[in-house]
């Protein structure tokens, strides 16, 4: 690792039409999106690398909407916020959609 990152917190909402995937669906998703986006986020080192974000609030039941989920990732080099935001929700499923985005 080593090279400059930067930590971005996103608020985002699991609206009514995804309500009803599980909280391992709802990692996957955003993971997804992510790659889709062509993000450069930060991988973890070892045998399986996983992307660095860490989940802020607890898992949602199946069944259970919010517009209050938080998560924190780090990207490498210096990203803005708002172009996080913008190219997530360009590729993010319907239901799914980051309300803001900040420096942590």
């Amino acid at each position: 690792m080593g090279q400059n990152i930067c930590k971005i917190t996103i608020t985002y909402e699991k609206g009514e039409p995804i309500r009803f995937i599980s909280h391992l669906d709802h990692i996957r998703l955003l993971e997804r999106a992510i790659r889709r986006a062509d993000l450069p986020i930060v991988y973890s080192q070892g045998f399986n690398p996983r992307m660095k974000i860490s989940y802020l609030t607890r898992a949602l039941k199946v069944g259970e909407a919010s517009t209050e989920c938080r998560a924190e990732m780090t990207f490498e080099g210096w990203t803005k916020p708002e172009i996080i935001m913008e190219k997530l929700n360009a590729v993010a499923p319907e239901g799914f959609k980051i309300l803001s985005a900040s420096f942590s």
